[in-house]
């Protein structure tokens, strides 16, 4: 007998238990919480042929863009391939071989087509959107979920998910009001919906509705935080509306508490730790010895050479607690992460590489260096993936850059064009401030 999931999809090599606990782990996967790899091992014990399972355990250990996930993800794959599987199923185990490949804009394109096919297939859905955030493609992350919308219905599992990925490609397509409104619907069908939630802070901060955000983030964190594995960068979106403005003893204690206050060593609180302590440090502020603990953690993942977005942030940590021989060694990497052939040497290259040289030559003093770095690069940085709000930075080490470099003219036209993208932001009316104080000197 053929068992299907809750959206019936055929599962090959599934059985009753199996399914149950597949379905568990989507279900955790689709909220960030939990632990889903627990739970897909637990069906892949109850049923080793569950091959659906074995894809599923693959993408969870590729798409946090962690160094030691791959060889994992290299055994499920390899597993994956031995078993018996349906049109959609080969389709999955492609997605997983472009990853593990490198070729991140391939499995995304397989992944397109898989969603096309079977429109509730909500794996190929989340990890497609994952691929897309990754791999910096803002259109697709709102396209790739509304082609599936009209197949998917209130009342069905999962619509929340659906819903919550809209909701941010939508937002990363400035349709704030759109997104807002099918971000704060899917949190209301699923309060526990991190993804969701965090689309939501993504538009208050983009619209600079700041005490709006931190009321919402502070409303129900036990709904958003607990035992979420995402939980960090929900915080992290909180601190950045009291940096914002200017609450910095808030964002110190949320850095201290649940930014970083357990010391992560995960690759993706890692970046938000990095990025906010860098924010910091572009205002001057004292962070004592928080750079250390950052920096220990990243320097061993440092030269992975994996993903260009987390080589950025790993200079910033190292940069921060200076450590300039760890900084030139992750410079030396991606110089041979940019003669392979896969995405990645696109991203560091466009991207990665001359951002990385920027934050060394920032560190290092020589601003007219930062400035020459980043010019070329910001109007094109999202093709190392990340966010606005993420991407954001390069643009505030540009201005304290031009700053620092004496370059006023380069400093005022920079603050001008923050203001009118975002007038109600306290940080581009200080930043416009400081420019003419700085031209009137």
């Amino acid at each position: 007998m053929t068992i299907r999931d809750m959206h019936g999809l055929a599962l090959s090599g599934a059985d009753a238990s199996s399914l149950a606990h597949y379905e568990k782990a989507l279900r955790q996967f689709q909220c960030y919480r939990g632990d889903p790899v627990a739970s897909v091992d637990a069906a892949i014990t109850a049923c080793p042929n569950l091959l659906m399972a074995h894809v599923l355990k693959a993408y969870l250990h590729l798409l946090g863009t962690e160094p030691d996930g791959l060889a994992v993800a290299r055994a499920c794959h390899a597993h994956a391939l031995e078993l018996p599987a349906n049109a959609q199923e080969r389709g999955h185990i492609a997605a997983v071989g472009h990853l593990l490949d490198g070729y991140w804009r391939r499995a995304g394109q397989t992944l397109e087509d898989l969603s096309i096919a079977q429109p509730r297939d909500i794996l190929a859905l989340q990890a497609g959107h994952q691929v897309d955030f990754f791999s910096g493609n803002s259109r697709m992350l709102r396209d790739r979920i509304a082609r599936a919308l009209p197949a998917w219905s209130a009342g069905m599992p999962a619509y929340h998910a659906v819903l919550g990925m809209h909701a941010f490609g939508l937002e990363e397509t400035a349709d704030y009001a759109a997104a807002e409104a099918a971000g704060r619907r899917a949190v209301e069908l699923e309060p526990r919906d991190g993804w969701a939630q965090h689309a939501v802070a993504h538009v208050l901060e983009m619209q600079c509705r700041q005490r709006e955000g931190i009321a919402w983030m502070r409303a129900s964190p036990q709904a958003w935080a607990a035992d979420s594995f995402f939980q960090v960068h929900n915080w992290w979106h909180l601190a950045l509306y009291h940096l914002e403005l200017g609450e910095i003893d808030e964002v110190l204690a949320l850095f201290d508490g649940p930014v970083y206050g357990a010391q992560s060593g995960v690759v993706m609180d890692l970046v938000d730790a990095a990025a906010l302590l860098w924010r910091l440090h572009l205002q001057g502020i004292e962070l004592g010895n928080r750079w250390q603990a950052v920096a220990d953690h990243w320097q061993p993942l440092a030269n992975a050479g994996n993903y260009a977005f987390n080589d950025v942030h790993a200079m910033m940590a190292l940069v921060g607690a200076n450590r300039p021989q760890a900084a030139r060694a992750l410079l030396e990497t991606q110089q041979q992460t940019m003669r392979g052939g896969a995405d990645n040497a696109r991203f560091t290259a466009e991207v990665g590489h001359p951002v990385s040289k920027a934050i060394f030559a920032f560190g290092d003093g020589n601003y007219d260096a930062t400035v020459r770095l980043l010019r070329p690069v910001r109007n094109i940085a999202q093709r190392f993936g990340g966010s606005h709000a993420q991407r954001d930075l390069l643009d505030l080490t540009l201005i304290e850059a031009a700053f620092r470099a004496g370059q006023k003219d380069l400093a005022t036209a920079l603050c001008n064009e923050r203001l009118a993208v975002r007038p109600a932001s306290p940080l581009s009316r200080h930043l416009t401030s400081r420019a003419e104080q700085q031209r009137a000197a």
